[in-house]
């Protein structure tokens, strides 16, 4: 009987063993959101084309910015809360020009900041110094 053969047993023993290694490997190497969103700002910065744009919104979570490509305007906001040690202590102060990297494949996939790279206007911080 094919149940009692030792060859078919040990096969079975071994394809078993194989699926749950696969399976683990698998589900390690499952990226979580935050990972994708950086291996996305990432991939971004070192494959994409720069454009100027405007940001219009911004707080410590999200930067709310438009730009045009070809006649085409494109309103994106972007997620900061990793980032927040990049930006200013007022967020509210980056509103105005800045550079955007863009996906020209996806023009919607967009960015204004990354670990590598910031689009955003650079303001002098105004100090007690200056105010006297």
């Amino acid at each position: 009987m094919l149940l009692q053969d030792p060859r078919f047993i040990l096969g079975a023993v071994v394809s078993a063993a194989l699926l749950a290694a696969l399976v683990i490997i698998v589900y390690q190497r499952r990226l979580t959101p935050v990972e994708k969103e950086r291996r996305r700002r990432v991939f971004l910065n070192r494959e994409r084309r720069t454009v100027e744009g405007l940001i219009t919104e911004a707080n410590s979570y999200l930067i709310h910015y438009q730009y045009e490509l070809s006649g085409v305007i494109y309103s994106a906001s972007q997620d900061v809360s990793a980032l927040r040690g990049l930006l200013p202590a007022d967020p509210a102060r980056l509103i105005g020009a800045a550079s955007v990297k863009y996906d020209p494949r996806n023009p919607a996939n967009s960015m204004v900041l990354c670990e590598e790279w910031s689009g955003l206007p650079l303001k002098k911080e105004l100090t007690d110094a200056n105010h006297s």
